[in-house]
This record gives structure tokens, C-alpha cells and sequence, in this order.
């Protein structure tokens, strides 16, 4: 799909993603995430602002990035609501460019599934943060059960064009060539959903 047709498909689905950004199943997890995060925060894919329930707001300036206009207002709003400071910029993140060591703490959550080259991602992530600073993740992938996997395969072409984004992805296996070092992972729904910290890797 191409990237101003995916805008246009995020930016319709804006207001769904405002409406639905508490959703239940997973606000448990985002909040377990998300209040490992501190300092200067970059958050991706920041969509609806559904993470900024879950910052400690005294302890965090964020930089929320995403490239549907109509997502960043709802952010915005989100920021208003929460009282979080954040400042946002309209931008496709694979073409977005930041000084090495800009961040404490870079966060993702179910934004990953969305990239072309999400390896190309998770090394940025390695050079924006900081040494000792944290990269926090949560997304959707592929299942380790053999079935589930096998369907997920096969639908992805058709769900991508639904939804924007891709099913199929191994996560696991994308960190291990991604510069980062994974110090934490949790999976559920059959390993659908994957929750990971991790620290930069300086040379």
C-alpha cells in the first residue's frame, strides 16, 4: 500500500482510535510498559495518546510522533486531558531523522506492525536512545502456534489493506537483528501479543 494511502486510511480511522483508546484488554499491559518510561520519551506511532494515562507526568517530557494528522489532534487532546507534557510532530517516522542519543526512553505500542522495513526501525531506535536508556514495546505478531500462524500468513496481504497494518510478523526473531538487547519479554493470546524492554547496544 502506498504511504499517502495509508495516511489517509490512519486519518479515517482517527476517531475510532480516540473512542476505543481504553480498551480493557490490553490497558493493563500498556500501563506495566509504560510507567518504566522517564526523561525525554519518544513515543511512535503515537496514534490517540492511549499511553498517556499510564506516564508518570512529572517525570517525563515526550516527543509523539505519527504521520496522520488527524491522529496527532487526538493526541493532542489526550495530552490536554491527562496533563501530559508532549510535544508532537506530523511525520513518517522511516523517514524521520534524530541526533544520535536524543532520547531516554523511546516507546512503541502496536505501531511496528505498520513499517515497511521495521528492522530499519528498531536500529534507529538503537542510535536515537541514550546509553542505559530503555526501549519499550508493545506489538502484535505472529503466534507460535503452528495453526494460527499458518492463517495469519495467509491473510496478510487482505488485512493489510483493511487495516493498514501486517499480522504476520515474528517479533523475537526482528530483535535479534536489531542492535537492541532484549531484557525483558512477555507473550500472550498464543503469542500474539508481545510486550518487551530493551537497552541499546553502543559500539
Amino acid at each position: 500500500m502506498k504511504k499517502d494511502r495509508l495516511i489517509k486510511k490512519f486519518d479515517k480511522q482517527a476517531k475510532m482510535y480516540e473512542n476505543n483508546q481504553h480498551n480493557h484488554r490490553i490497558a493493563r499491559w500498556r500501563k506495566e510498559l509504560i510507567t518504566n518510561a522517564y526523561g525525554k520519551v519518544l513515543e511512535v506511532g503515537v496514534g490517540a495518546g492511549a499511553n498517556f494515562p499510564y506516564y508518570n507526568r512529572a517525570n517525563v517530557e515526550i516527543t509523539g510522533v505519527d504521520f496522520s494528522s488527524e491522529m496527532i489532534k487526538s493526541a493532542k487532546r489526550a495530552a490536554d486531558r491527562f496533563q501530559v507534557k508532549a510535544e508532537f510532530m506530523t511525520e513518517d517516522l522511516e523517514e524521520l531523522t534524530f541526533a544520535d542519543n536524543s532520547f531516554d526512553c523511546i516507546v512503541s505500542t502496536l505501531s511496528l506492525c505498520s513499517y515497511a522495513d521495521p528492522i530499519a526501525v528498531l536500529r534507529k531506535f538503537n542510535r536515537w536512545c541514550c546509553a542505559g536508556g530503555r526501549v519499550l514495546l508493545m506489538e502484535h505478531g505472529l503466534s507460535s502456534n503452528p495453526l494460527l500462524s499458518l492463517a495469519q500468513k495467509i491473510i496478510d496481504p487482505v488485512y493489510k489493506q483493511i487495516s493498514g497494518c501486517h499480522c504476520n510478523r515474528n517479533f523475537p526473531e526482528l530483535m535479534k537483528k536489531s542492535n537492541l538487547q532484549v531484557e525483558h519479554m512477555e507473550r500472550y493470546w498464543s503469542d500474539i501479543l508481545v510486550i518487551i524492554q530493551a537497552r541499546p547496544l553502543k559500539e
